[in-house]
C-alpha cells in the first residue's frame, strides 16, 4: 500500500474514534434500537385486587375469586388462597392457618400467632 493510502486510512480512523467519543459523551443520544432502555416501575397493586388499610400503617390486598367461594391474599412479602369457610356472622375464609374475617366494614387478617391485620378498612370499595 501506498504512503498516501497509509495516511488516508489513519486520518478515517481517527476521524471515526472522534465521532464515537462525541457521540459518546452526548447524553441525549440513544443508539439502543430497541426503545428506552431506562426500568419501568410495574405498579405493586395486583389486578382487580381490592386493598385494605390497617392500624399500625399495615396493607394487603385481596383479590376474590370464582363469585366470592375464595379470597386470594396479597401480603406485601408472599400470597396465600384461602377458600370460603364457616362463620357464625360476616364472611370468613382460611386455609387452616390465616383467615381473613370480612363482617361488614370491619375486616380482620390473622396468619399463625404472629401476623395480625386488625381495624382493616378499604378506601371506597366493598368486599363482596
Amino acid at each position: 500500500m501506498s504512503k498516501s493510502g497509509n495516511m488516508l486510512n489513519h486520518r478515517a480512523s481517527l476521524a471515526l474514534t472522534a465521532l464515537a467519543i462525541a457521540l459518546g459523551g452526548c447524553s441525549n443520544i440513544n443508539l439502543w434500537p430497541l426503545g428506552d432502555s431506562t426500568p419501568v416501575e410495574r405498579s405493586r397493586v395486583p389486578t382487580n385486587a381490592v386493598e385494605y388499610r390497617c392500624e399500625g400503617g399495615k396493607t394487603f390486598y385481596v383479590r376474590y375469586l370464582e363469585e366470592g367461594a375464595a379470597a386470594w391474599v396479597f401480603f406485601p412479602e408472599r400470597q396465600v388462597r384461602l377458600e370460603k369457610a364457616a362463620s357464625s356472622s360476616g364472611t370468613r375464609y382460611s386455609n387452616g392457618n390465616a383467615s381473613l374475617r370480612v363482617d361488614g366494614a370491619d375486616v380482620t387478617l390473622t396468619d399463625g400467632p404472629a401476623v395480625s391485620y386488625l381495624g382493616c378498612k378499604t378506601p371506597g370499595t366493598a368486599a363482596p
